[in-house]
């Protein structure tokens, strides 16, 4: 029973989340010989308000769009 963890900022669409757990399967069973029905993904959103990198909130960031 693989399961990958994604960490990622808020504000993905449904579509987009659906479309990244398709790929991440894919790859899975391609090159981790994982079988899609025992495969699970788990995408964790955090706000931006809530990571840092470097000391410096994600909203606060210049070198990154404002968007997901």
């Amino acid at each position: 029973m693989p399961v990958v963890h994604v960490h990622m900022w808020s504000g993905r669409t449904v579509e987009q989340k659906r479309r990244l757990c398709k790929a991440i399967t894919d790859a899975m069973v391609e090159h981790g010989g994982a079988k899609p029905d025992g495969l699970h993904v788990i995408i964790n959103e955090v706000p931006r308000d809530c990571w840092a990198r470097a000391g410096v909130l994600g909203i606060d960031r210049t070198d990154v769009p404002n968007e997901s």
